[in-house]
């Protein structure tokens, strides 16, 4: 895996739980439309104590007033989906463990569910929890399938977010292409944009002995697409990498991400395009690329 994923410390990491919770409450106006965005460097290390000068948001080309500005901590429900089909049978101890890392590093104002897919979808527990001692323990009970229903185990998550308030985000790991579920990649991106889901994945180019011979598997192609249109990371990793440090990372980003909203001059339920920039010369922003300029999504409120 590549270096610049190794850096995160554990000094960082009790920066991060140290993060004040005090001002953790942050309101989007009315008719606003909230952006999270990272930002790294050209080193991919993440980059702090921006302000809200440093930013521009644009909408369909168009520069927008940033009328919310956040650079704290802000809470974070979120699903974690594990790919347990038949090809993952050697790797699934080394993917838990890296999900644990993840759910370990989720901080006290967190919220998460666990779940597998393969040729049946399951979550534990049965509603959201900020006990991570609980997420760990239900990832050691996931269970093995054969077929893999990456985009119905996508959509499944979005239903567990559905009437959840602030930040939503999915974690999605898989080994193979989608090969059994009725919802498509389009469906799906149709939807986390409708409903502001912001979806993160690690794919894992995998060898595994189906029974008659070895064979390759590579993440679904899709799965970039989903990431990079909704604001989330995509991470390309190798059977002989180690996951923990990149499951790591995405908590690392999550808790460092910016909050920007903007109220839209129209609301006329159609597509509009956004694009963030940052002034600060080799910082490089990572956001949602579009939203749906509806009153169904007036305001948002982070708690």
């Amino acid at each position: 895996m590549h270096s610049s994923l190794r850096w995160v410390t554990v000094a960082a990491a009790a920066c991060l739980l140290a993060a004040p919770l005090g001002a953790q409450r942050i309101k989007v106006t009315t008719q606003s439309v909230p952006l999270y965005v990272t930002v790294t460097d050209a080193d991919k290390r993440l980059v702090a104590g921006l302000t809200k000068d440093d930013f521009e948001v644009y909408d369909n080309g168009k520069l927008q007033t940033i009328n919310t500005f956040d650079n704290q901590a802000t809470p974070v429900t979120v699903v974690v989906m594990l790919d347990t089909s038949g090809s993952m049978t050697l790797a699934l101890d080394l993917v838990k463990d890296g999900a644990e890392a993840f759910v370990m590093r989720m901080l006290p104002i967190d919220k998460g569910m666990v779940g597998a897919f393969n040729d049946k979808i399951e979550f534990h527990p049965a509603s959201f929890t900020d006990n991570r001692d609980q997420l760990a323990r239900a990832l050691r009970e996931l269970d093995f399938g054969y077929p893999t229903r990456l985009f119905d185990a996508l959509d499944q998550s979005m239903d567990q977010l559905t009437g959840v308030d602030g930040r939503k985000t999915i974690l999605v790991f898989t080994d193979g292409d989608d090969n059994s579920s009725k919802k498509s990649a389009s469906s799906v991106l149709e939807r986390a944009r409708t409903e502001e889901v912001m979806i993160y994945s690690i794919g894992l180019e995998n060898e595994y002995f189906n029974g008659q011979q070895k064979v390759r598997s590579r993440p679904d192609g899709n799965l970039r697409r989903l990431s990079e249109e909704t604001g989330g990371g995509f991470f390309l990793l190798k059977k002989k990498d180690d996951l923990g440090p990149t499951f790591t990372r995405v908590a690392e980003e999550l808790h460092s991400q910016y909050v920007l909203g903007f109220s839209p001059e129209t609301l006329d339920g159609k597509i509009h395009k956004l694009e963030v920039r940052v002034k600060k010369p080799g910082a490089i922003p990572r956001s949602r690329k579009s939203y749906v300029a509806s009153r169904a999504t007036d305001t948002a409120t982070v708690k």
